[in-house]
């Protein structure tokens, strides 16, 4: 017997195998009324040749049938794609086997006799799934090209250890955490680390743990059920569950409450996260690289950070440079920075004479002051000075007074003072002139978040929750 096609001009591309000639006719008619195309196949032979000869979004298959059984069948699907949605149909007396599939990578199971609504529902999630992953990979995408080469750039004696160290870890499963001062280049690290491993053509996400509302952190990070909360309208995927089989950064590890660095041990340990409002957990296969600018023992000391936690996320750290520690590799960072900004080719990673660039881009005047400034934002920081330089050139190379005054020595580099004219806080609220003043402290900073934070005498959490409520009131 073969297969039986109908279309759809949107939707997903169903595959359909059961014996049961009434259901196969009820499919056949109600899954193009949902806005699918499917093919209803009478056995699981049948639907092999089909998955072999065409693509397909979902399978979706009865667990008992004559000859190639549910499982046999969804093991070669997933054998012949990676993107194709498992469901498997089962009779309330076999629902272990239905769990059974699910370990077998199964999207999920419907027990007989099932509802419409009920498949309705699960290809909707299915749908939303793949349209959330193609959406993260266009966005991965164009991350990739805007960002340009991510090789790390630097010969300096501790950067080629750094990148030993990169190479070392990257093909293991071991979990990271990178350390370094805010601006150093941690996500660039673990994006290495990631591309390096077997992981490279899977999710990256990277999250910044302390830009995360307190109270949504768990959500963002685990997902939730819909009502879980007030606010859950629908069900929705997590940080976690959207890096399945790839890696996840956790920026700023630090930030987290103790309550939700409870729950994070716990995922660390056992594999397996539950969305909130859910009572069943299952399992992620995520790789976790976490970092942080912030002394975590001396936060263990305090009772502001777990230290079983601590112990769980560092079998093995990597420890950045600043800036001012390496700047023999000043010259060639900030030449690849202005050809990443300007859109032009940057070839410094293969050029035996990197001082050929150097010359081109940056007088000798500013080589000589960049090397000397203090860069407490880092490459970040550097990063803003070349764009600001970049703006005021009209053509190469670029020099001294192209560069902003707190690096070119017009001034020095003094603290933030806020004006004591009157006239400016006449008028204000209370949260007008706060908002003020952390304006003023980021322009100060260039955007560093933490040293703006430390200028006004405030946590960093603080400060983030401050501007995500600033935000809020925007909107």
């Amino acid at each position: 017997m073969t297969a039986n096609k109908t279309k759809s001009p949107k939707g997903l591309h169903v595959l359909f195998a059961d014996d049961e000639e009434s259901l196969q006719e009820l499919i056949n008619f109600e899954l193009p009324r949902m806005g699918h195309s499917v093919t209803v196949c009478p056995n699981g032979e049948t639907a092999l040749a089909a998955l072999q000869q065409d693509h397909y979004d979902c399978l979706i298959t009865d667990l008992d049938m004559p000859g190639m059984s549910g499982i046999d069948l969804l093991g070669k699907a997933r054998e012949l794609s990676d993107e194709i949605e498992c469901v498997v149909l089962t009779g309330k007396s076999t629902v272990e086997s239905a769990v059974a599939a699910l370990r077998y990578g199964a999207f999920d199971y419907l027990t007989k006799p099932c509802k419409l609504i009920e498949i309705e529902a699960l290809l909707q999630r299915i749908q939303n799934k793949q349209r959330l992953a193609r959406k993260i990979k266009a966005v991965s995408h164009q991350l990739q090209r805007a960002e340009g080469n991510s090789q790390l750039i630097g010969n300096n004696v501790l950067m080629q250890q750094v990148k030993k160290l990169i190479n070392r870890v990257a093909p293991t499963t071991s979990t990271v955490l990178i350390r370094g001062e805010t601006g150093t280049g941690k996500e660039l690290v673990a994006r290495e680390i990631h591309n390096q491993s077997d992981r490279a053509d899977q999710p990256f996400v990277a999250v910044n743990c302390g830009a995360l509302p307190e109270n949504l952190i768990e959500s963002e990070l685990f997902g939730h059920c819909k009502g879980a909360f007030t606010g859950a309208d629908t069900q929705r995927s997590g940080l976690f569950e959207m890096a399945n089989h790839g890696t996840i950064m956790l920026d700023e590890i630090g930030e987290l409450p103790k309550s939700v660095q409870a729950i994070l041990l716990r995922v660390l340990e056992s594999g397996e996260i539950r969305r909130v409002g859910d009572n069943q957990t299952f399992h992620v296969d995520v790789r976790v690289v976490c970092a942080t600018h912030r002394n975590l023992e001396e936060m263990v000391q305090i009772g502001e950070f777990r230290e079983d936690l601590l112990f769980r996320i560092n079998p093995f750290e990597i420890e950045i440079p600043a800036l001012r520690q390496r700047r023999d590799d000043i010259p060639l960072l900030a030449t690849h920075l202005y050809k990443r900004k300007d859109g032009v080719g940057d070839n410094s990673k293969n050029d035996e004479n990197p001082g050929r660039d150097v010359e081109r881009v940056f007088t000798d005047d500013a080589i000589t002051a960049l090397e000397s400034a203090q860069w407490k934002g880092n490459v970040r920081e550097l990063a803003n000075v070349i764009e600001h330089a970049s703006i005021l050139c009209d053509a190469l190379p670029i020099d001294i007074q192209h560069l902003p005054q707190r690096i070119n020595g017009s001034v020095a580099n003094t603290p933030l003072v806020l004006p004591t004219d009157t006239e400016v806080l006449v008028g204000k609220t209370l949260r007008e002139l706060e908002m003020w003043a952390i304006s003023e402290a980021l322009k100060h900073h260039d955007g560093n978040k933490p040293d703006a934070a430390k200028e006004l005498g405030v946590s960093l959490k603080t400060l983030y929750n401050k501007l995500n409520n600033q935000l809020d009131k925007s909107a």
